[in-house]
């Protein structure tokens, strides 16, 4: 968690950005990220010199970042400069005209090339300098080295803080999951070592930084063992996105929080075929973006195999179906129309879920959840690939409040220490203004006490058959009673009497004041 004077540290490097004329926050973040892949890369160097002092041998040239004693010398220039001269502890020192030339004609170019040597680099292939003047970037340079990231629990932290200073919608209809949104998610579908979990609309990786997290809390031997850790670092997290800058940003919120080379990958998910992918993974969360439609010579075929639609929405469940093995099971958000959509492809895209697939509960949303970029109401979808069917009842909870107003100022109602979904022993007060704890609680019991509850609470259990015999409208309000309380009225003989005595009253209280100024 970021407080006191590290945001103060944030807040003034995020407003030297603005006040020196970079004004989009998607810009400052990019550039950001660019000035935190070079200074990782100078800590990098600083650990293979250390341990090579350490064993008395020489670093090894696949580790050698900044090779001492030769030179860099861009394409196209005729001067280079020594490896040395790159690094963020030597160029920070310099004077500013100087840093400036040295970060836009020797480092910029740098990351270009290395742009093969991990996933990470790769994105950095279009790096490209936009911070306009030497005073800006000394000011940038400066700003971020006083920030202490020492740790890998803070470097997340940082970044994750830098993240929600994104306060715009991308154009093709992206914007960041609230972090405590995805937290439920990832608590409800509990991750474990083994799995092979992939966003295919990754976006800034929050899913899968998150799923990253919960196993480093609940699973750390995965860490420990040498075969569990390979997978964790090399195997585990694959993420697709279609814009370049999303991409570098979520590559290095991965490698912030300390995942070494996840695949984060440049894909249109709903484009492009997808059989090497066909049932690769036990896991997917997601939150892809529902911003209209697909012609159908634009979309995978493999897609509108399972439902032919040209709606995003549906395309993307479909994604979500192809690419988990059986067994494997989703948490994704999807825009209510999915659940009670009236058309062909709604419809039968839900029939599947429920007959030939195991569809195991619905989150409703409230529609202020992700404001101020969208007012539309959503759900979480819960599902585990079966290819055999298995729904018995479906859980469905009715979600009003998530710990932030619904407006579109999303001001926060509580203390952190009552925040989020791992938060317990809320008073009723507290629960009234954050429902995730509850949530998580009563999905745990969705086999056990949930079967017990009454239609008419905030959580409940649905039989397949009554779905089944409703179209398989999966609209909680479908399902859902609301009791009001019993409300007693006088009858109109004794509401004429009490009017008969209002009367009187009134007709003696004119009396006595017409006494008193008589």
């Amino acid at each position: 968690m970021v407080t006191g004077e590290l945001k103060r540290q944030i807040d003034a490097v995020w407003n030297d950005f603005w006040s020196g004329g970079i004004s989009n926050p998607l810009e400052v973040m990019e550039q950001l990220t660019y000035l935190l892949f070079i200074k990782a890369l100078d800590e990098q160097q600083t650990l293979a010199e250390n341990k090579a002092n350490h064993m008395g041998e020489p670093i090894p040239s696949e580790d050698d970042i900044f090779p001492e004693g030769q030179e860099f010398r861009p394409e196209g220039r005729v001067e280079g400069r020594p490896y040395g001269d790159l690094r963020w502890s030597r160029f920070k020192n310099r004077p500013a005209a100087e840093m400036f030339d040295i970060v836009e004609n020797y480092v910029f170019p740098f990351l270009q090339q290395r742009a093969g040597k991990s996933s990470h680099a790769k994105h950095m292939s279009g790096a490209k300098l936009t911070i306009p003047t030497p005073a800006l970037l000394q000011k940038a340079v400066d700003g971020l080295d006083a920030v202490e990231m020492a740790d890998r629990d803070t470097k997340g932290d940082v970044y994750e803080y830098m993240l929600s200073k994104i306060a715009t919608a991308g154009q093709n209809g992206q914007f960041r999951t609230p972090r405590h949104i995805i937290q439920l998610m990832v608590e409800m579908m509990a991750p474990q070592p083994d799995d092979v979990i992939c966003d295919p609309a990754s976006g800034t990786c929050g899913f899968l930084v998150g799923a990253g997290e919960y196993i480093r809390r609940e699973h750390p031997s995965a860490l420990t063992r040498p075969a569990a850790a390979k997978h964790f670092h090399n195997g585990m997290f694959s993420g697709y996105d279609f814009d370049s800058t999303m991409l570098r940003i979520g590559s290095m919120n991965m490698q912030l929080h300390g995942v070494q080379n996840p695949n984060v990958s440049y894909r249109d998910s709903l484009a492009e075929d997808h059989a090497a992918d066909a049932e690769a993974y036990s896991l997917i969360l997601a939150n892809p973006p529902f911003a209209g439609s697909l012609d159908y010579e634009g979309t995978a075929k493999g897609l509108l195999q399972v439902v032919r639609t040209k709606k995003t929405e549906l395309l993307f469940v479909s994604l979500f179906l192809r690419l988990l093995r059986p067994g494997g099971r989703a948490a994704v958000i999807v825009p209510d129309g999915v659940l009670f959509g009236s058309t062909k492809a709604h419809k039968e895209l839900r029939r599947i879920l429920v007959e030939d697939q195991k569809l195991d509960g619905i989150v409703s949303l409230p529609a202020g959840v992700f404001k101020p970029y969208s007012a539309v109401s959503t759900a979480i979808l819960l599902f585990t690939k079966t290819n055999s069917g298995g729904t018995d009842l479906v859980w469905f909870y009715d979600l009003h409040a998530d710990g932030y107003s619904l407006d579109d100022k999303r001001d926060r109602l509580l203390d952190e220490t009552e925040f989020g979904a791992l938060v317990e022993g809320l008073t009723e007060d507290e629960h009234e203004k954050n429902n995730l704890p509850d949530a998580l609680a009563r999905w745990r019991e969705r086999s056990g006490s949930e079967l017990e509850r009454a239609v008419s609470e905030q959580s409940f259990c649905i039989p397949r058959a009554q779905i089944a015999s409703n179209d398989y409208d999966l609209n909680l309000n479908r399902y859902q009673e609301i009791v009001y309380d019993a409300i007693e009225y006088s009858s109109p003989v004794g509401m004429l009497d009490e009017l008969s005595e209002l009367e009187n009253d009134i007709l003696a209280g004119v009396e006595d004041l017409k006494a008193l100024l008589a």
